[in-house]
């Protein structure tokens, strides 16, 4: 199963980020106006998926093992809800 969930391009018109799974994890691609990261983080080293919800868009904070978190902005909080689901049944 590849699905890809992207951030509202309302909120980031140019360079909005973007969550890729995969079968054995999950991409998390933090883009910005000029360069961007790319993460991947294998589902058995994800220790925490946090939500943090605005009145329209949610921050996802995801939290490896041995790495700082990774923070994913600009997704509809019924995206943030499906990523964070979809993320905990694999972990």
């Amino acid at each position: 199963m590849n699905e890809v969930f992207t951030a509202s391009r309302f909120k980031d018109m140019v360079a909005p980020d973007e969550v890729m799974f995969s079968e054995k994890g999950v991409t998390l691609k933090v883009n910005k106006m000029i360069g961007g990261t790319e993460n991947f983080v294998f589902y058995g080293d994800i220790s925490g998926v946090e939500i943090e919800s605005g009145l329209l868009f949610a921050t996802i904070h995801i939290i490896p093992r041995a790495r700082p978190e990774i923070i994913i902005e600009g997704f509809t909080k019924a995206d943030a809800k499906k990523i964070k689901q979809l993320i905990l049944e694999r972990v």
